[in-house]
């Protein structure tokens, strides 16, 4: 990426970073750093929905050959993996780890440290979508690309199976700040990405995350260019035996349904590797 500069990096030459990272630290105070808004002092020791305190606790790293090929490239991307999450889905996949939302400020902190040592590489930011739209703007010309969940399009649903509130609203004006600031997925002559929106939702048994209202809503709200990852591997893991209608993998014909839903709606820019792997049956 020769010609390529971070967000961060300009923001860093403008002297503002760490006023950036002050006032994120402040919103710990009355803890609003996700969704859910607590509100509990987290530099007082107290913690919240989250589980988690002043410091982010990093699950594991390296490079990662599972992701979309606008991100991994030709080694993997370089993913970091926190521990504690502010969302509870009763079939997770990595039920005791992964997402940033809970811990914005420490993560900017860390990354404002890196771009002064010299950090240069875009900057992804990989959450379940249940984000505060202050923290969001905070990261408003630090983060590059922009790659949240849309796991539920009914209200209903999310509070069953993830065990939160409010989550289609609070998800999709989340979404909506996220394209604000970095548009459409762009990506350079090698076909890496470098600035935008990616989304990921996954395809629920019976459609249970509502793909048809998600893709719509992409369309026609975001844009029919948003790069959209329909993910295919859905298994019951964790507590998903306990919800016989989860307690199955998704189906070749659920799974076809909801690319034709996409395609139907409008959505331009599929992640193609997993349809194409679909076509082979």
């Amino acid at each position: 990426m020769p010609d390529f500069q971070p967000a961060y990096l300009k923001l860093l030459s403008s002297g503002k970073f760490s006023e950036r990272v002050e006032k994120a630290y402040e919103r710990l105070s009355i803890c609003d750093v996700c969704a859910w808004e607590c509100p509990v002092d987290r530099r007082a020791g107290m913690i919240g929905v989250c589980r988690t305190g002043m410091r982010a606790k990093v699950s594991s790293y390296g490079p990662h050959l599972g992701e979309e090929d606008p991100l991994r490239g030709w080694r993997g991307s370089g993913t970091i993996f926190l521990t504690r999450c502010n969302l509870r889905c009763q079939y997770c996949q990595n039920h005791d780890i992964v997402s940033p939302s809970h811990v914005v400020p420490q993560l900017m902190a860390a990354v404002m440290i890196a771009a002064k040592a010299g950090l240069k590489i875009p900057l992804v930011y990989n959450t379940g979508g249940y984000d505060s739209i202050v923290m969001l703007k905070l990261l408003d010309g630090i983060v590059d690309i922009y790659m949240p969940d849309m796991k539920y399009a009914d209200s209903k649903i999310a509070r069953k199976y993830s065990k939160i509130r409010d989550y289609p609203q609070v998800n999709q004006a989340a979404v909506r700040e996220m394209y604000r600031q970095v548009g459409d997925l762009k990506l350079d002559n090698r076909g890496v990405a470098t600035r935008g929106l990616l989304v990921r939702h996954l395809v629920l048994p019976n459609n249970l995350a509502g793909t048809d209202q998600i893709v719509q809503f992409l369309a026609t709200e975001i844009s029919s260019d948003t790069y959209l990852n329909l993910m295919d591997q859905y298994r019951p893991t964790y507590k998903a035996h306990q919800y016989p209608e989860l307690n199955r993998s998704i189906t070749h014909d659920e799974y076809q349904a909801a690319v034709q839903m996409a395609q139907k709606a409008g959505i331009k820019n599929l992640d193609h590797q997993r349809a194409q792997i679909w076509r082979l049956f």
